[in-house]
């Protein structure tokens, strides 16, 4: 019975292990950390133990009570600082006329949204019908599956 109590273990090491360093690294869709900020001593090289600082940079600022562990609450604290900050860029980026709103026209068009359109209307009527959306949707999801993001989305 020693490896019911071991499998365990070794999960949940692998969780935290595999957490802090997506903490570390952040998401894939914010721009990436400059060599500048990594070059702690400004010598123009980047060492280990510089890369190992940012690191335990973002581990602390993201353990808000100084215990040396993330919680699941300190770790959706950190990400959710990320989200706001995104989305405050983003925001600032968008608003065009600078009135701190964003009407419809500031929004960002989609860049694709025709093209897929066509995609999905297999029968090329200029509409699409449910037994169209379902399929669509159905290679989506092989596709996703395929690519290893599994999960549905029922919208």
């Amino acid at each position: 019975m020693k490896s019911a109590k071991f499998i365990p273990a070794i999960l949940i090491s692998a969780v935290a292990v595999t957490g802090t360093s997506v903490l570390a690294a952040g998401p894939k869709d914010r721009e990436p950390v400059s060599f500048q900020e990594l070059d702690a001593n400004g010598d123009g090289q980047l060492t280990k133990e510089e890369m190992e600082a940012h690191r335990t940079q973002k581990f602390t600022e993201a353990d808000t009570n100084g215990d040396g562990k993330l919680s699941v609450e300190e770790m959706q604290a950190a990400a959710q600082k990320r989200a706001n900050d995104r989305v405050t860029k983003m925001f600032e980026r968008q608003d065009a006329n600078k009135d701190g709103f964003l009407s419809e026209d500031e929004l960002p068009k989609p860049r694709r949204a025709g093209k897929m359109f066509d995609r999905i209307d297999a029968d090329n009527s200029g509409t699409i019908s449910e037994q169209e959306y379902t399929d669509a949707k159905e290679r989506m999801g092989r596709k996703h599956k395929k690519h290893g993001k599994a999960g549905s989305d029922d919208s």
